[in-house]
């Protein structure tokens, strides 16, 4: 078994097992006459009776959420009553066997390797069926074996191949996918339920599934390999042949770049700066060394990170709903999106790497006009006490800050030690140079994560945006705020409301009746802003290559 997966040695030994006593069993009992005899000399009351022997007993409630795949196996068969679910008559394989390994075969564009499943394995035990020879020990391996690789196919596409705390210790982003893989395996013969009921329905999920093939092909255009096999041995470009093949290896990997005369920016740069914008590299508009190292780059190295990243979407939910906010932290963007379309789309400030912005899914609950700042226990801790043990008074007076203590009471900034620093709240009073802006969106969660304003404007014309203590800033929060209260709330509400309201430097409170589901996600390949194709995103945090390596091996 040296070269089975290992996540199948377990599975397969008990199989093997099971196989040969139902061979023994089979040999002892051939002369036993049986209702149903088809061609091959045994019949389906043998096949259970067998089976049910050897099969451990199975909880007879239905399993709500995921367990172990054998006890999933043992209630799928218990409540079959131990029939077949993928045989017809004469133990072959039946049409829905036939289009599960078809597509088994595909969960390769999930960026999964079908032998993690057995895939050799089950078509070998395919091959025995439907002969004079062939045992009841053959039918029923067969039967199991592919019954074992639905359910870990199926659980594999629900919430991930492996557990994100395992790889990412800031991934909180909850999946709360309902598990029903074993009750629908009882009524395949009816109605086969394919494994794409277990995918994610979230569109990026399928652009990256579409990229995922796409660049796999590349390596089988002949034109594309030649092309890339020459800028592969290009120090410079020098003449127009080098600037051609660099052409057609940008065309093929990224057939969607256009360009145009410009008097301005030439067509070769604004090519480079669109390649660049794709692969996710600082843009130049100039070949330099990093642009030239992807260019003679074998796609086939852009895989194990498209694969990463459906990764990460299988362990979000599989339906984000009509409605949403999604905020990407590597490409510090947030996406307000109704019925799949972008209602609102702009740039965002993300934790620095330092202080990292977690994966989380939380609902918007309200938004607040002129918010006070409390700080946090972590900037508390790391920035107010050395700034107070610095400068004292003149710190917090820059910093618009006042100490309270437990009854409300203005606490004086020298009576503030390392020892007692923790016993006081610590707030900014709304205001022009209030941390938080104007506008806060406020969304539970235990790692007090939240959207809003910001007085730091120039941040968001800059390439690297992670910049924050954690939570998210916001490029337009105020229109994003009456674009909630007035679309989405249905209430009177408008920019020039909002202003007089901002004027008045009093803190309001509007509760939302609509809970706004918003999902922070760290996902390095993503759709461009026509939401049509897959870019790739600078890893900010570095995360990928622990996420790449456990998959690798899993």
């Amino acid at each position: 078994m040296t070269d089975i997966h290992p996540r199948l040695k377990k599975g397969l030994a008990l199989l093997l097992l099971l196989s040969f006593t139902c061979f023994t069993y089979s040999c002892k009992h051939k002369q036993k006459r049986k209702k149903n005899i088809v061609e091959t000399g045994f019949s389906y009351d043998e096949f259970s009776e067998t089976l049910e022997k050897l099969m451990p007993s199975a909880d007879t409630s239905a399993p709500k959420k995921i367990g172990t795949t054998a006890a999933d196996m043992r209630y799928a068969y218990l409540q079959n009553d131990y029939l077949p679910i993928w045989l017809s008559h004469g133990y072959k394989p039946d049409a829905t066997a036939e289009q599960f390994i078809t597509e088994l075969a595909d969960i390769k564009w999930d960026g999964i390797n079908p032998e993690v499943y057995g895939f050799t394995a089950i078509n070998k035990l395919k091959d025995k069926l439907g002969r004079k020879e062939t045992t009841l020990a053959d039918a029923i391996a067969f039967d199991t074996t592919l019954t074992r690789a639905y359910l870990m196919a199926a659980k594999d596409l629900l919430i991930g191949r492996i557990v994100p705390k395992t790889v990412d210790s800031l991934w909180y982003h909850a999946n709360d996918s309902t598990w029903n893989a074993p009750q629908l395996l009882t009524d395949m013969q009816v109605k086969y339920t394919s494994l794409n009921e277990f995918r994610s329905t979230v569109p990026t999920y399928k652009l990256l599934n579409e990229e995922y093939k796409r660049l796999s092909a590349l390596n089988r255009d002949s034109n594309f390999v030649i092309a890339n096999n020459y800028v592969k041995e290009l120090s410079a470009i020098n003449d127009s042949e080098a600037k051609a093949q660099v052409t057609s290896v940008i065309m093929a990997e990224a057939p969607w770049i256009t360009t145009e005369a410009n008097d301005t920016i030439s067509e070769w740069k604004q090519m480079i700066l669109a390649y660049q914008d794709f692969i996710g590299v600082k843009p130049t508009g100039k070949p330099d060394s990093l642009t030239m190292a992807y260019l003679g780059m074998n796609p086939d190295t852009l895989l194990p990170k498209l694969a990463a990243n459906m990764e990460r979407i299988r362990w979000m939910q599989k339906d984000f709903g009509d409605m949403y906010i999604l905020v990407n932290v590597p490409l510090a963007q947030l996406f307000f999106r109704i019925n799949d379309t972008n209602a609102m789309h702009m740039r965002v400030v993300v934790g620095k790497p330092v202080r990292q912005t977690p994966s989380l899914f939380a609902k918007m609950s309200n938004v607040v006009l002129n918010p006070q700042w409390g700080v946090p226990s972590t900037i508390l801790k790391q920035d107010v006490l050395p700034g107070i043990q610095k400068s004292g008074n003149d710190y917090m007076k820059k910093k618009g800050l006042k100490a309270y203590d437990r009854a409300g009471n203005v606490v004086n900034v020298k009576n503030i030690n390392a020892k007692n620093y923790k016993r006081y709240s610590y707030r900014q009073p709304p205001g022009d140079d209030n941390a938080l802006g104007y506008v806060k969106f406020n969304l539970p969660n235990p790692w007090d994560i939240y959207l809003h304003d910001t007085p730091h404007r120039d941040d968001f014309v800059k390439r690297d945006r992670a910049l924050s203590s954690g939570c998210i800033r916001l490029q337009h929060p105020q229109e994003m705020a009456v674009f909630i209260l007035s679309q989405i709330e249905k209430k009177k509400f408008t920019l020039e409301q909002l202003d007089s309201i901002i004027g008045t430097h009093k803190t309001q409170w509007r509760v939302l009746s609509n809970k706004i589901p918003v999902h922070i996600a760290y996902l390095t390949a993503f759709e461009d802003t026509t939401g049509k194709h897959i870019n790739f995103v600078r890893d900010v945090y570095h995360r990928d290559g622990k996420l790449i390596a456990k998959l690798a091996g899993n």
